[in-house]
């Protein structure tokens, strides 16, 4: 008795993986992708859709006579290689093996290569014991052309903007060096024009690069941060300048869904306008805590305060206070509207007469997947009147 309810509820587990797999290889096919399943035990191929021979030119025997006798010098090497590894080690406790993508260029009979992305899942049974893994072979032509065409064009607006940038740099370069007579305001004008030549270079350097484009196209980018972490990123550069700054949190949650180096970014913006602006001796306040509704990011720097006649135009593009210092484009706080807007959030400062002025950042909860959009009052040029979250005009 004790064998057969044994007996049964192995087959019932046999059974169970069975149906998985075979939602597993409907759902890739409907998408278009190549399923293919690899028996655990037998490390043998189980299936494989026979759109592989559309796609790789190659049929469904050639690609498990590579499996079952593993040739260095076959053109199916690089597709075939490490899967009986792969079990083995994940049968030996290695659970980073359980969901890998690898990145092929598969060469076809013709001589013509295909790029492919291989992702595969290894499916254990009610024990834990690997059982089947399961895998698509995905089409990845178009999206690496997407990827290389946007390296290029990436390339030549870098080459665009470094010719003429150079040239401005060169020459002067060599008016500071021959104009020995020249006043200290003209010679001043001169730094001035080489400061803003040196900071167009270097986000040239960050942005538009090519090993920056290949950063961006190697990896997911990732699309969650921890606001605290944010926070203590903000500090780390007042410390850098030289400045002191002090934290303050209170039922931050771990995480939020946001682009990170577009808030980073925004918090660059506030920070670098706190540093100019802090009270001497007083620290910069970093602040963030939860709402009703998402989170509050904020700096505080007590120093003068934004005319309040200004303050509803500190945002908008090229604008800058009648009390601005030092050297600027407008551009800084206008960049900062628009990224916290893309994530669907508000941004604004208040005048706090016992510690002056106060950069507010809020930004919606992200509770469920998919993409953030900006809310449909958001103006993507930062024309007219600063919102609140509700769409009312903003005091």
């Amino acid at each position: 008795m004790n064998n057969s309810v044994s007996e049964e509820s192995e087959g019932s587990v046999r059974s169970s993986d069975n149906r998985l797999v075979e939602q597993f290889r409907a759902i890739a096919e409907l998408r278009g992708d190549v399923a293919w399943i690899v028996d655990c035990a037998s490390g043998s191929l189980s299936y494989i859709s026979p759109s592989v021979r559309d796609l790789l030119g190659y049929e469904a025997a050639d690609v498990s006579k590579q499996l079952s006798s593993p040739q260095a010098a076959s053109p199916l090497a690089a597709l075939c290689a490490g899967l009986p590894e792969r079990i083995a080690r994940f049968a030996a406790g290695d659970r980073s093996r359980r969901e890998l993508l690898r990145r092929v260029d598969q060469l076809r009979p013709d001589g013509s290569t295909v790029a492919l992305d291989v992702r595969s899942t290894l499916l254990t049974d009610a024990s834990g014991k690997p059982c089947a893994l399961v895998g698509v072979l995905i089409d990845a032509s178009a999206e690496r052309g997407r990827a290389e065409e946007k390296r290029r064009f990436a390339s030549m607006l870098n080459h665009e903007f470094r010719t003429p940038l150079s040239t401005i740099d060169g020459a002067i370069q060599r008016l500071e060096a021959t104009a020995t007579q020249a006043d200290e305001p003209t010679r001043q004008r001169y730094r001035k024009i080489q400061g803003a030549v040196d900071r167009l270079i270097g986000m040239l350097d960050q942005y538009l690069s090519p090993d920056r484009m290949d950063e961006i196209g190697s990896a997911r980018q990732p699309d969650t941060v921890a606001p605290e972490v944010l926070l203590q990123e903000a500090a780390a550069q007042v410390s850098a300048a030289g400045g002191s700054a002090r934290i303050e949190t209170s039922g931050l949650p771990p995480l939020i869904r946001a682009q990170p180096n577009a808030l980073r970014l925004a918090l660059k913006v506030l920070v670098d306008n706190a540093l100019q602006y802090c009270a001497p001796g007083q620290p910069i306040l970093l602040a963030g805590h939860a709402t009703k509704d998402g989170i509050e990011l904020s700096v505080c720097d007590h120093g003068r305060g934004v005319p309040e006649a200004e303050i509803g135009m500190i945002f908008d593009k090229g604008y800058r206070g009648s009390n601005a210092v030092g050297q600027g484009s407008g551009l800084g706080l206008y960049m900062a509207r628009s990224v916290v807007e893309v994530h669907g959030g508000t941004i604004e400062v208040q005048n706090v007469p016992s510690s002056g002025p106060v950069f507010k950042i809020w930004l919606p909860a992200q509770r469920a997947t998919g993409k953030t959009v900006a809310p449909e009052w958001c103006s993507s040029d930062n024309s007219g009147n600063q919102h609140t979250r509700e769409g009312t005009a903003r005091k």
